[in-house]
């Protein structure tokens, strides 16, 4: 089954392992990280009822949660225990994306 997202909402494919390369973005590659009202960042990509939705605002509300504005215009709350899974932004050092998340052994 595929779902119809608008373009301007399409994320880049994945390479197969599921780390999701931005080909556009030289040294850079968006990979899925767990994310909590603390941790949560501009930019991160959640997939929400099957839409992938950017952050593009953060608001702090009473008890450490926080308030997301999606680019849609969208609201979401994350309260302290809210932990869902992002894709966000790495940038790569040296800009090899095809080692980025590998161990550091093989990134010498």
């Amino acid at each position: 089954m595929r779902l119809l997202v608008p373009h301007h909402r399409q994320l880049p494919g994945t390479d197969g392992g599921g780390t999701v390369k931005a080909t556009a973005l030289s040294g850079a590659v968006l990979s899925p990280v767990e994310i909590t009202s603390a941790s949560v960042q501009r930019g991160d990509v959640i997939q929400v009822g099957g839409q992938q939705c950017r952050v593009t605002d953060l608001f702090q509300l009473p008890g450490r949660a926080k308030r997301l504005v999606f680019d849609s215009g969208e609201l979401l709350t994350m309260h302290t225990g809210t932990r869902l899974i992002a894709l966000r932004l790495v940038r790569v050092r040296g800009g090899d994306t095809a080692h980025a998340l590998s161990t550091r052994r093989y990134r010498r």
